[in-house]
């Protein structure tokens, strides 16, 4: 995942493994309304190179999990975003505020699109 194409990205570094490889841990620092940073570190649970990549959130407030998945067209490639969050505890009550997040973050694919493209 590749903070030029999300907002709210302050940094992302590997913290731990190879790179792009499953059981990669990557540390980020995501920017919350009003400035502050949170935690949002993520591990690699699959990786096909090209072709799918799946993580879940290890660190912050929120643990969502997702996935990007590839798929050569004939008009160039497909790209499906997934992100999936299940609350417990005293994060139930902040759901309609995590799904505003999940939705935004969603959303940017179209600035990743761009990116990827220049690329």
């Amino acid at each position: 995942m590749n903070p030029s194409g999300r907002q709210g990205i302050k940094d992302i570094a590997l913290k731990s493994g190879k790179s792009g490889a499953v059981g990669a841990v990557y540390s980020q620092t995501l920017s919350e309304r009003g400035g502050r940073s949170i935690a949002g570190d993520y591990q690699i649970t699959e990786a096909v190179p090209g072709k799918l990549l799946r993580f879940h959130v290890v660190a912050g407030p929120a643990r969502p999990a997702g996935e990007y998945w590839l798929q050569d067209i004939e008009a160039g490639t497909e790209l499906r975003f997934t992100l999936d969050v299940q609350p417990k505890g005293f994060m139930k009550l902040l759901a309609p505020m995590i799904a505003k997040t999940m939705a935004t973050e969603v959303a940017q694919l179209t600035a990743l699109k761009r990116v990827l493209e220049a690329s």
